[in-house]
């Protein structure tokens, strides 16, 4: 089903397309390819709005798809090809955030098919967007499966070499509470990524073992005594390049053990953002307010600010090549 959500200022149309398959409804939004809402036998388990306004003035990037290039590009600077780019600057005016302050998720995707239980949308972006060189293909498609997953798989094609990296950057919360630290999370990783002050990745690649980043067999988000200052938001080293098919990436269960999600994916990392900085000033999906840790984020993706670091994950699409990117986000 296909209905109007609103109007830009600009008198561009959005649309919402709801789907719906077995235990599963999704709502998906033509701006920024938004999962809007995701109920899971009638429970909603991620953050969103029910307004158009809510998305363009609070939204911290609530079920987006972020690009060109997801994450932090240091400086917004780069060089490809000998050739030097400088990007939009819209995080504190120093580095570069999800594509730009008019990045693929500020943008509207145009819907090339959809049925009962997908939708392909698509969003073509200009050579020079946001700084970026080329002009890029994008499509998309999220399916509501039979076995109970929400399946994304995203293609993109260019004209010149451009780096390229989308990210679907749900927050997700399995039981509607007001905060997910007693939520248990495992993550397939044996490494992270470190970051400076601006969360950039300062170049290393280290263990999670005795560290607060090891996930490895599972356990709450909520600090153990001592680690009050550690944050979560970093990107966590799935593998060295992207695979052929989808691998375990994570699980999160509920406090009580309920409701379980496991992402599969075929990129090589996974970020985890536990949305410690997160205070929407207005009300989200059934009137809930959304702190801190109101959610978390696991953002499937090549590494950040990869096109500036030596033996980070490739990020650069050439003409003669297809991204391609595959997650499922499954449920029990």
């Amino acid at each position: 089903m296909i209905k109007d959500f609103g109007v830009l200022a600009d008198g561009t149309a959005i649309q919402e397309i709801t789907l719906r398959k077995g235990s599963l409804e999704a709502s998906v939004l033509t701006l920024g390819a938004i999962i809007r809402d995701l109920k899971v036998n009638g429970q909603s388990v991620v953050l969103g709005f029910d307004d158009l306004q809510s998305y363009l003035d609070h939204s911290p990037y609530f079920g987006v798809v972020a690009g060109r290039c997801a994450n932090r590009i240091a400086g917004g600077r780069m060089t490809i090809e000998g050739q030097d780019y400088q990007l939009d600057l819209n995080e504190n005016g120093r580095h570069h955030l999800h594509g730009g302050s008019e990045g693929f998720s500020r943008r509207v995707w145009s819907i090339e098919q959809s049925d009962k239980a997908s939708v392909l949308l698509k969003l073509v972006s200009e050579d020079g967007d946001m700084g970026y060189p080329g002009r890029v293909e994008s499509l998309l498609r999220y399916t509501l499966t039979g076995t109970g997953a929400l399946r994304l798989k995203m293609t993109a094609t260019t004209d010149r070499t451009t780096p390229v990296n989308l990210t679907q950057h749900s927050y997700f919360n399995l039981d509607g509470s007001a905060s997910i630290l007693d939520h248990t999370l495992e993550i397939a990783a044996g490494a992270y990524l470190p970051v400076d002050g601006d969360l950039i990745p300062t170049g290393e690649i280290r263990k999670v073992a005795w560290t607060p980043y090891d996930f490895q067999e599972g356990r709450k988000l909520r600090r153990k005594p001592g680690e009050e200052d550690v944050i979560y938001d970093h990107n966590f080293c799935l593998g060295d390049a992207p695979r052929d098919q989808v691998q375990f990436a994570a699980a999160l269960e509920d406090a009580a053990g309920d409701r379980r999600m496991e992402v599969w994916t075929t990129e090589p990392g996974l970020q985890l953002y536990d949305a410690a900085g997160v205070n929407v000033p207005v009300p989200g999906l059934d009137g809930r307010h959304y702190g801190a840790h109101a959610g978390l984020c696991l953002e499937a993706q090549r590494w950040p600010d990869s096109v500036n670091q030596d033996g980070f994950t490739s990020v650069l699409l050439r003409p003669s090549e297809t991204y391609s990117h595959v997650t499922e986000f499954r449920f029990s």
